[in-house]
């Protein structure tokens, strides 16, 4: 878990190693004079984010929603059936198998499904994303709630403990920190999810930006709306990330980054 986190210092690599890339990224374009519909410079790419700000700010709010509604429902059913997986023996035979089954299927060959049985609004999008987000949340939460000691769970029986009283004191806190493991993992394949039912049928959002662009030939367009996913993405990712370290500042993970010690 700890690994995944970005100390200061090393955000301040980041910016250095992006920005050398960017600018090498700029030399290259001009020194070999790569046409602007293969490959545009950064500098023409954020002009064209700055002459029409309204126009991907309103694309990209689309996104977002979509992408933060699916995940939303994603960690409401994923907990809630990694529950039923790890308290009933039925639901693990058959849903954990199914969910196992779908998940193996390729999104974009089931998002029109979605588009024939929800139309060609934000619905089949938030669909999308949700079929994406959930497998990961299920997993690691199914894993968090098996993973407490068995002594612990017999001195709860012995102390008269319910099977509530247990899930809710024991099992539970115990899975928070796989389950900010699967909810990292999820908000990524959110926006996928988002960007793929909007490639599949979408009039508004940054996939729809894409493949329109795509389609005109307008690389530039192209890229600022990638560039901007990277933006959302990692804006996104870090915000689960905040959550985690408000929520968990008890765990051992927490502890050890406090303390600038890694095991």
């Amino acid at each position: 878990m700890s690994a995944t986190r970005v100390r200061p210092q090393s955000f301040g690599s980041m910016l250095v190693v992006l920005a050398g890339a960017l600018i090498v990224w700029e030399i290259c374009v001009h020194l070999f004079q790569i046409r602007a519909f293969v490959l545009p410079a950064p500098s023409a790419i954020a002009l064209e984010i700055a002459e029409r700000p309204n126009f991907y700010l309103k694309h990209s709010l689309f996104t977002m929603g979509t992408t933060l509604a699916g995940f939303f429902l994603s960690v409401v059913l994923g907990v809630t059936l990694a529950v039923g997986i790890v308290s009933f023996s039925i639901i693990d035979r058959v849903f954990f198998t199914l969910l196992i089954a779908v998940n193996s299927v390729p999104k974009v060959a089931m998002a029109p499904l979605f588009v024939i049985w929800l139309g060609t609004g934000a619905e089949p999008k938030v669909a999308v994303t949700l079929l994406i987000a959930i497998f990961s949340i299920v997993i690691d939460t199914v894993l968090g709630l098996r993973s407490v000691e068995p002594d612990m769970l017999a001195l709860a029986r012995s102390a008269g403990a319910t099977r509530m009283q247990t899930l809710l004191k024991i099992r539970f806190p115990n899975a928070l920190a796989s389950m900010f493991a699967g909810m990292k993992v999820a908000i990524s394949f959110a926006l996928v999810g988002a960007i793929v039912g909007e490639f599949v049928a979408g009039d508004r959002g940054l996939g729809f930006v894409i493949l329109s662009s795509q389609g005109m030939f307008e690389t530039t367009s192209v890229f600022a709306s990638l560039c901007i996913l990277g933006l959302l993405g990692s804006a996104l990712f870090f915000a689960v990330e905040a959550a985690e370290r408000r929520i968990l500042p008890w765990h051992v993970s927490q502890r050890l980054e406090a303390g600038g010690h890694r095991p």
